[in-house]
């Protein structure tokens, strides 16, 4: 199981069916919580499409925003990312820029404005941090990273992500299972998309594709190549698998494992003795000024199948279509 998850989540009975009870406090919580929300949502006045998962952890969500924001721009669009900023301290709301500081905003949100060039802001009220972004201008699509279970944001679309490898667990909520909400909440939704495989009625699918290695601050060594060693450093949800992209492209790994957004310091970093060290993408915002010489990042970029990078280029355009009948509802 990934490191953020007890064991017994996957297991139906033992520890988990003791906690059934809570969970059905946990669910009637949920919905009440949902109901309250919905009620009166603060106005959004640009489409705004979701991409959120279920369960705790991280799924693939923040390189199928990225590919999005892409796809959307491409088609002319104006688009903007709103996010929580986890791992940050921010507050209120709060504009990302290129040169934030990833220990105010958030590693994911300095990320996404670095690789894609939109607005970003990150906010924990996310329908606040949505009208700053539409109301700063230049945005015509708000895209939210996470954020199915923040149903004070207004919805034109909205997509799951699951990573197929981790599945939904034992398909109970928390605290017997690790879901956030119902599995019949997928019903509810307009694509559910595997991350490493098919998911949904439609069999959506994306993979994650490794991109060529960056350097990581003013490096002037040749880049590893495969058959060479590596200390590999990875905070993110589930640090073996990018361990594991590391062994696919044929580097012989030393796993150094960290907790999601972790805060670095120098003594984090290990001893490289002349091997060359490689991060995530996500990790390296946050290692400028610490790490190494011969230090390296490695990008990776989502890349859906034909039919389903087709459903979600059409969701763009439901989402237009929502949002003017939310417009022009009295």
């Amino acid at each position: 199981m990934p490191r953020q998850w007890p064991a017994f989540w996957s297991r139906t009975g033992g520890l988990a069916a003791l906690l059934w009870p809570l969970e059905s406090l946990f669910k009637r919580a949920v919905d009440r919580r949902r109901r309250r929300l919905e009620r009166d949502p603060p106005a959004i006045a640009a489409p705004v499409l979701v991409v959120g998962n279920l369960v705790v952890g991280g799924s693939g969500k923040t390189p199928l925003v990225m590919w999005l924001t892409a796809a959307a721009a491409a088609r002319g669009w104006r688009p903007g990312v709103v996010l929580r900023g986890y791992g940050g301290c921010v507050k209120g709301v709060e504009r990302v820029g290129v040169d934030a500081d990833p220990e105010r905003v958030g590693d994911e949100a300095v990320l996404i404005a670095r690789r894609t060039g939109v607005p970003v802001v990150v906010g924990r009220d996310r329908a606040a941090a949505a009208q700053r972004l539409v109301g700063d201008g230049n945005v015509d699509l708000v895209i939210s990273d996470d954020g199915l279970q923040h149903y004070r944001l207004v919805r034109d679309a909205e997509v799951v992500v699951v990573d197929v490898r981790r599945g939904q667990g034992n398909g109970h909520c928390l605290p017997a299972g690790p879901l956030r909400e119902p599995l019949s909440r997928l019903s509810e939704v307009d694509c559910v998309i595997g991350k490493g495989g098919a998911a949904g009625l439609h069999g959506d699918r994306f993979d994650l594709i490794a991109d060529s290695l960056v350097p990581l601050g003013g490096t002037t060594d040749a880049p590893p190549v495969a058959g060479d060693r590596v200390h590999a450093v990875a905070g993110i949800g589930e640090p073996e698998r990018f361990f594991e992209t590391l062994r696919e492209c044929g580097f012989r790994v030393i796993p150094h494992a960290f907790g999601d957004h972790h805060r670095y310091r120098a003594d984090d970093l290990p001893a490289s003795a002349g091997d060359p060290l490689v991060v995530t993408e996500k990790d390296a915002v946050k290692l400028t000024g610490l790490a190494p010489a011969n230090s390296w990042q490695l990008p990776v970029s989502a890349r859906p199948d034909v039919s389903s990078a087709e459903r979600l280029e059409g969701l763009l355009e439901i989402a237009r279509q929502r949002f003017e009948q939310r417009r022009r509802a009295p």
